[in-house]
């Protein structure tokens, strides 16, 4: 990294539920950022590759994590409706993976609210590779192109990589904006309902 650059880490997961919370607060901020600033999204991947059906305790877990989000979080919408139509699983990298597809097809933004409106919305699963590239699809890229690349071995080192990257910053909740700059880095505190604290602390310390 050059010195007169100076990156902000957005470590985040398409199907963490804060991430869902904080996404307006991201957007908003997003448009305000400093030229100077570099946003290199980081996925963390909540729960690795799995077939197996989410116990129940963790289902329980989960809604109970939504309701305390609509409580702290208003305006925050989930759709109840996913754990009834859908079978939930504790995978959470395929969306991942899909991100780091779409991001080759020059569809980031785009895919990643396609998958959190998809789960939080819509009641649809984005553990479900079919579901994934519907998704793809619908966003405008091309299914064979989109399919191959969320297998590519060269995908799943990328994710790889970001995963070892949580862990040399020492991540362990999402999300969560880590400024890096030389001579340190730096977590920037969230705010989940307004982006001009985070943006004076981002202008503080970059």
């Amino acid at each position: 990294m050059s010195s007169n650059i100076t990156t902000l880490y957005y470590f985040h997961d398409p199907m963490c539920s804060w991430c869902w919370a904080f996404r307006p607060v991201w957007q908003r901020l997003l448009q305000h950022m400093p030229d100077t600033l570099r946003i290199e999204y980081v996925e963390g991947g909540l729960a690795a590759d799995s077939e197996a059906p989410m116990p129940q305790d963790v289902q329980d877990y989960i809604q109970n994590t939504w309701r305390r989000i609509e409580k702290e979080v208003p305006g925050t919408d989930f759709n109840y409706d996913f754990w009834t139509e859908c079978k939930p699983r504790r995978s959470t990298y395929p969306a991942c993976r899909a991100l780091i597809a779409a991001d080759k097809l020059g569809h980031y933004e785009e895919m990643l609210m396609a998958i959190q409106e998809a789960y939080y919305l819509h009641a649809q699963n984005p553990s479900d590779e079919e579901v994934l590239v519907n998704l793809a699809v619908i966003e405008g890229m091309e299914e064979d192109n989109f399919r191959q690349l969320l297998h590519s071995r060269d995908t799943e080192i990328q994710l790889q990589e970001k995963l070892v990257l949580c862990r040399e910053f020492g991540v362990n909740s999402f999300p969560t904006l880590i400024l890096a700059k030389e001579g340190g880095n730096i977590q920037i505190p969230i705010d989940y309902h307004s982006h001009e604290t985070i943006l004076t602390g981002i202008k503080v310390f970059s």
